[in-house]
């Protein structure tokens, strides 16, 4: 994790100024600033309703906020093209469905389309990239079968393949454990964090697994009504009194016994 010196001379990949979005009139997302670094992984908390997954959306370009701005390697991202956008930023959202039975390898392939001109087919060079990143997430093996066909770990680290097949420099990731057992929880942050660390992506990751979140991210952002209430590192942001005030629910904190990182536990 880079000292507070050396985040400042950073060029980040994506911020937000003063980014706001609303759906009618009431909004989801308002005054949120925020800088998202190479090399780091950032994880979004905040309750239900919160604004995390349209946080995520702003950052992907999916919506354009209708106040403040995103910039994307400091170029405003409204002003750029989609393809422009896919090249530096992947999103892995929370719900994927594919209507005809691809297999892995065609799904992870799909990665390429912003490097592919118009009508262009995928050559022999995205094949290898597309291999690569099947190989980078532990999925090499499942290569040949349908993307129906496979369990909820194994369906997350072909997505997650997908989005490195696009050479990003950061990967959003919308509730990436929702509904895995304990085991394909740890495989997937122990391969986020792995990226970060060997191929300097940045990674910002929504979650409601504050535990997960605590031990493997390097900065916390809590969201409460659209707005951050705290951001910095899971010992700055994971106290009972932060906790409690944003999710109206008591809770104890102490350290994990292993890690020396903050732990959340539910009071009776």
């Amino acid at each position: 994790l880079p000292s507070e010196s050396e985040r400042k001379s950073m060029e980040p990949i994506l911020t937000l100024r003063n980014a706001g979005f609303r759906y009618g009139a009431s909004w989801a997302v308002k005054g949120v600033d925020l800088d998202v670094l190479p090399g780091e992984m950032l994880g979004i908390l905040g309750p239900n309703g919160s604004g995390k997954t349209t946080l995520l959306k702003l950052l992907d370009g999916m919506l354009l906020p209708q106040e403040g701005a995103v910039l994307v390697r400091g170029k405003n991202l409204a002003t750029l093209k989609r393809g422009n956008v896919a090249r530096v930023v992947a999103m892995v959202a929370q719900e994927n469905f594919f209507r005809f039975d691809f297999s892995v390898l065609e799904v992870v392939l799909m990665g390429r389309f912003p490097h592919l001109g118009r009508l262009e087919f995928e050559g022999a060079k995205d094949l290898k990239i597309a291999v690569n990143a099947l190989r980078a997430t532990h999925s090499l093996e499942l290569s040949e079968r349908s993307i129906h066909a496979l369990s909820g770990g194994e369906k997350q680290r072909v997505l997650l393949a997908r989005a490195l097949a696009q050479e990003p420099g950061v990967v959003l990731l919308d509730e990436p454990t929702s509904f895995l057992d304990l085991k394909y929880k740890k495989e997937i942050f122990d391969l986020i964090a792995g990226l970060t660390r060997d191929k300097g992506l940045a990674v910002v990751v929504v979650s409601h697994d504050i535990d997960l979140v605590s031990q493997y991210c390097h900065r916390i952002v809590m969201l409460k009504n659209g707005s951050v209430h705290l951001a910095g590192t899971p010992d700055e942001v994971l106290d009972a009194a932060s906790i409690e005030t944003v999710y109206d629910c008591a809770v104890f904190v102490d350290k994990n016994p292993l890690t020396g990182k903050p732990r959340v536990s539910l009071k009776p």
